[in-house]
């Protein structure tokens, strides 16, 4: 009977290891077969709690359980949940988790809210649309009478003589409907045409900060042509950026701050608001945080939000996070700690209310600037 049941312990003991491997193969094919779901940002969700002490603590509970506290991190049901999270990519509290592969467009709404604006929420989180480059070449005719005249008088120059912020595009071609003519949807809000697309936007930001002694350089490259000619698509609109980015700060060394300016593709019911008879186009902050500056970056999107709030309640919607799972992860914002994306205004709304906008933003931003360069030590 002896021998019988120390053959019965021996095949249990032998069946868990066998049973044990099986689960570890399996387990590295699910995650290997679906590399979407494996993030950098995934594997710190998971061992965020997790502490050097509390992993010391367990190594010594297999052998002497009083060394393992009743609350530690790593109980046994702790790592299974994780087990399971980062097998599947699901979170059980989450039900976005179970549903963003399933449901077609369901994936933006795993963009991260930092910061609510006013009425910002889940259901009207901000989109990007992506149409074909064939289809933003394409030029269309542009409602002349609702630009207004431009500006042609020199700009000053820069108060400490060298221009450290750059602006630029990665999607120059997104236009405004009150610009073109028979435009009514998102998707046909599209222009190489530098009056009525988000360049226009930049021009009118960069002129702002030029009047403050703030020295800009503004990049006004046609970027669906660009694309064309390399023969890549929408998806590569930031590979492209970031060379155009690039190429400025390695022409000159002065560029700190570098400022992405998109427009969002919801209607004005979302991107207006009016604050004492005029219309703003309201604004928003993108921070990739797949990137060693993340937190630098976001600081600073969440500083100029708040100046915001604080002298024209309702202009910032926020400030947004976002993952490689909810677009490109970095926006190029790697390139410096300094770094912001921001869409201005909507689809629907007019120059006039995206330029009484960029008059508030330049206000704030100078201020900021301004402080930063004296706490630097460089201010007079």
């Amino acid at each position: 009977m002896r021998n019988k049941s120390a053959a019965q312990t021996v095949f249990i003991y032998v069946q868990g290891w066998i049973l044990s491997i099986l689960f570890i193969f399996i387990l590295v094919g699910i995650v290997t077969s679906n590399p979407a779901s494996f993030t950098s940002e995934h594997v710190n969700s998971l061992l965020k709690n997790i502490k050097a002490d509390q992993l010391f603590i367990h190594l010594l509970k297999s052998e002497n359980h009083y060394f393992y506290p009743e609350d530690s991190s790593l109980s046994l049901s702790h790592l299974s949940q994780n087990a399971f999270r980062l097998a599947t990519n699901i979170k059980p509290t989450d039900i976005r988790t179970f549903l963003g592969r399933e449901l077609p467009g369901y994936s933006i709404f795993d963009t991260g809210i930092e910061i609510a604006g006013e009425g910002t929420d889940y259901t009207n989180l901000p989109f990007e649309s992506a149409p074909p480059i064939d289809f933003l070449l394409k030029e269309k005719e542009i409602a002349s009478e609702n630009l207004p005249e431009e500006d042609t008088s020199d700009a000053p120059p820069p108060i400490d003589g060298k221009k450290s912020v750059l602006i630029y595009h990665s999607h120059s071609w997104e236009s405004f409907t009150p610009l073109l003519k028979g435009v009514t949807t998102p998707d046909e809000a599209v222009s190489s045409n530098e009056r009525v697309n988000v360049i226009a936007v930049g021009r009118k930001l960069s002129e702002k900060l030029t009047e403050k002694g703030i020295g800009v350089e503004h990049v006004k490259s046609n970027m669906a042509s660009l694309l064309s000619q390399k023969n890549w698509n929408y998806n590569q609109s930031y590979l492209l950026s970031r060379e155009v980015a690039q190429s400025a700060m390695a022409s000159n060394k002065d560029l700190k701050f570098l400022i992405d300016i998109h427009r969002d593709s919801l209607g004005r019911e979302v991107t207006t608001k009016e604050l004492n008879g005029k219309k703003y186009a309201r604004m928003f902050f993108v921070v990739g945080k797949e990137h060693k500056n993340y937190q630098k970056n976001l600081q600073i999107a969440t500083e100029l939000h708040k100046s915001l709030e604080a002298k024209y309640p309702g202009i910032s919607r926020g400030v947004f996070k976002k993952g490689k799972s909810e677009g490109n992860g970095i926006y190029n914002q790697d390139l410096s700690d300094r770094a912001l994306l921001i869409e201005i205004g909507g689809v629907d709304n007019d120059l006039t209310e995206l330029y009484n906008s960029i008059d508030v933003f330049a206000d704030v931003f100078s201020e900021f600037y301004w402080k930063a360069e004296m706490v630097n030590g460089k201010g007079s």
